[in-house]
């Protein structure tokens, strides 16, 4: 028996939602993967992924306002807050008053933290990615850049 396929294609605009749904799926599970292998690998320091990307953006330029980094980790100043204390009470950060403002810095140990755990993950990240070609991965970061600035510019 032979199934006629054209049949089942759906509509154009049909096809391109499909097209566009699995793509999205498709990301969302590599993202998970990624997640996963990275929360595993960040219980060794004893570090959450929300810890790890707090010690990350922090030492990327210490000294950046609390608001700042809540910017550039994509969530509400509110959201790092408890976050914040206990990575200061475990003695990873500091946080010093300039009049409103809470600037972020890291301690010895948060930076010894961060140079180690970042060293690892980002040998991570290479194999991760070594499945794709140099010439792939460019290509793959030119179109996650545009996806980023499209999603970026979108009002809602």
């Amino acid at each position: 028996m032979v199934i006629d396929t054209t049949k089942l294609q759906p509509e154009r605009s049909q096809d391109s939602r499909n097209l566009a749904v699995l793509t999205w799926v498709r990301l969302m599970r590599v993202y998970h993967k990624v997640d996963r292998r990275t929360a595993k690998e960040m219980k060794q320091w004893n570090l959450s992924v929300s810890r790890f990307d707090v010690l990350n953006h922090a030492g990327v330029r210490e000294g950046r306002t609390q608001q700042e980094l809540a910017d550039a980790l994509l969530v509400t100043k509110g959201n790092i807050c408890q976050l914040l204390d206990g990575m200061e009470a475990d003695g990873l950060l500091r946080r010093r008053r300039s009049g409103r403002t809470n600037h972020i810095y890291l301690t010895d140990e948060g930076r010894a933290l961060r140079e180690a755990s970042l060293a690892r993950h980002e040998e991570r990240i290479a194999q991760d990615l070594s499945a794709l070609s140099s010439d792939e991965q460019q290509t793959l970061l030119t179109l996650l850049r545009k996806l980023d600035r499209s999603l970026s510019n979108d009002p809602a």
